[in-house]
């Protein structure tokens, strides 16, 4: 078999993956253009041919392009039948190698960018607040439909996603993955107390 010649992805591509990995880094406002068009080696002017919007559309679709792939991190393990408690205490522990295996300085993209233009770009704030209620419908869909009150479920998920988040930030300025092993424990705990807990109402219901 004749192998296939190595395709380069498209001008538009390169500079979304480069503004994330840019983003991630050094946040919105320490990422300039230049910045992005140079790793993504992309012509000068083409940011804007791609992009009319400038650098603002650069990042409401950056953050959406987090915003799935993180998604799809989520569903990765919160799958349909998995033990939630299990799920989340794995979850949490990769996250924390994830981190250590970084040297501390990749985390949560979107949050990065999230915390500084939350107040100045209604556009990316959006784009943020649309990725993240992605995540939290992850999590509280797997919460309900193993029994949960959907209420309770909501709750949860908004506890994990800002416990992680948290964590991150400790972990980022400690330079310690623990923080976020600690809160997955917790984290953990606090699913499969829900979970024991329709358990026990369900039974009491059958009586």
């Amino acid at each position: 078999m004749i192998p296939r010649p190595h395709t380069r992805p498209a001008t538009r591509e390169r500079i979304l993956v480069a503004s994330l990995e840019q983003m991630r880094r050094n946040g919105y406002a320490g990422t300039g253009v230049k910045a992005i068009l140079v790793a993504a080696e992309a012509p000068f002017g083409s940011l804007y041919h791609h992009f009319p919007g400038g650098k603002e559309e650069v990042g409401a679709e950056t953050i959406r392009r987090g915003g799935v792939a993180y998604g799809e991190l989520v569903e990765a393990f919160y799958v349909d039948g998995a033990d939630l408690g299990d799920a989340t205490q794995a979850f949490f522990d990769e996250a924390a190698a994830f981190v250590e295996s970084t040297a501390f300085v990749d985390a949560c993209p979107i949050a990065t960018i999230a915390g500084e233009i939350a107040s100045t770009s209604e556009t990316m704030r959006q784009a943020a607040h649309e990725a993240f209620e992605s995540w939290l419908r992850v999590i509280e869909r797997q919460l309900v439909a193993a029994g949960v009150d959907a209420r309770r479920g909501r709750e949860i998920a908004v506890e994990l996603f800002c416990a992680i988040e948290g964590a991150f930030l400790l972990a980022r300025t400690s330079h310690n993955a623990e923080p976020i092993r600690t809160v997955g424990r917790a984290a953990a705990r606090t699913v499969r107390e829900a979970l024991d807990r329709h358990a026990v109402n369900a039974r009491v219901r059958v009586r």
